[in-house]
């Protein structure tokens, strides 16, 4: 079995699939996510990390799969250590204070702890590119959060535009019809 048929039978025997969530169940939410990641070339890790973002919850999402203080050594043992690293950074990003300025600032509020944790150059495009990936798929499956979710994406995305990655932010700017970035030449 591959990493991420071990990962889809844990996520079965977790609930995943009894959960509602746009589009149907957060089972197949999770899997439009890995697939969509997959379609945009990302990682292996970062593919994986999609088909578990919600694991541990999340600041828009607070049901959870498994407990992120007992747990995490058991989706570690199925993903990986940098996979789970990424799941629990994303579950446990505090959004309010951590997404509108983080191309300045780089760092990562710990809605569990309320530590921060400021992310290299790598780190911060998987992170991006997991964040912006997820929220394109709530907006094509929940027309109920259309009215408040794409104006508040068509603001954010190019604030991260430096940190997502090409395949991503093109994406992104494609299903929000947002003007591509202008580089300057000087």
């Amino acid at each position: 079995m591959s990493t991420f048929e071990d990962l889809g039978s844990l996520l079965l025997v977790r609930g995943a699939d009894e959960l509602e969530h746009a589009g149907g169940t957060l089972y197949v939410h999770l899997h439009r996510v890995a697939k969509r990641l997959t379609s945009l070339g990302a990682s292996d890790t970062l593919r994986i990390a999609g088909l578990a973002h919600a694991a541990y919850g999340t600041d828009g999402f607070p049901t959870h799969l498994f407990d992120w203080q007992t747990e995490r050594p058991v989706l570690e043992a199925v993903i990986g250590p940098e996979a789970e690293l990424l799941v629990y950074r994303y579950g446990s990003c505090d959004r309010e204070t951590t997404w509108r300025d983080l191309a300045e600032h780089r760092m990562v509020t710990d809605r569990f702890t309320g530590t921060t944790e400021e992310l290299s150059n790598s780190e911060l495009r998987e992170f991006v590119d997991l964040t912006i990936v997820n929220e394109l798929d709530v907006l094509d499956h929940a027309p109920d959060l259309t009215p408040k979710l794409r104006p508040f994406l068509q603001e954010q995305i190019p604030r991260w535009q430096s940190l997502a990655s090409p395949a991503v932010l093109a994406d992104a700017q494609r299903v929000l019809q947002l003007e591509p970035a202008v580089e300057e030449v000087s």
